[in-house]
């Protein structure tokens, strides 16, 4: 499952990052995605919780990442691998 399928109150665990597609004309690539991921703290096993939606096509999404706010647009939280649980 991708963290670009889930919906505000949604939580679980991430399990790695698969930055597929991501290297057409003006996308950022998959090695530079995969590595802004990581340093904003997308790593295995960190904890996240969905808080909020856009309203125009439910983009971007705001989720806390362990103890840090973190903000994506869908189309970078398709590249999350996660296991969704949803227990607080």
């Amino acid at each position: 499952m991708r963290l670009s399928d889930l919906r505000k109150g949604d939580r679980g665990l991430i399990k790695g990052i698969a930055p597929e597609g991501h290297d057409g004309p003006g996308e950022i690539g998959h090695e530079e995605l995969e590595r802004r991921l990581l340093e904003m703290g997308f790593v295995e096993g960190a904890r996240f919780h969905v808080l909020h939606e856009g309203l125009v096509g439910r983009d971007p999404i705001a989720l806390r990442l362990d103890d840090t706010r973190v903000a994506l647009r869908r189309r970078e939280a398709h590249a999350i691998l996660i296991d969704c649980d949803n227990t607080p």
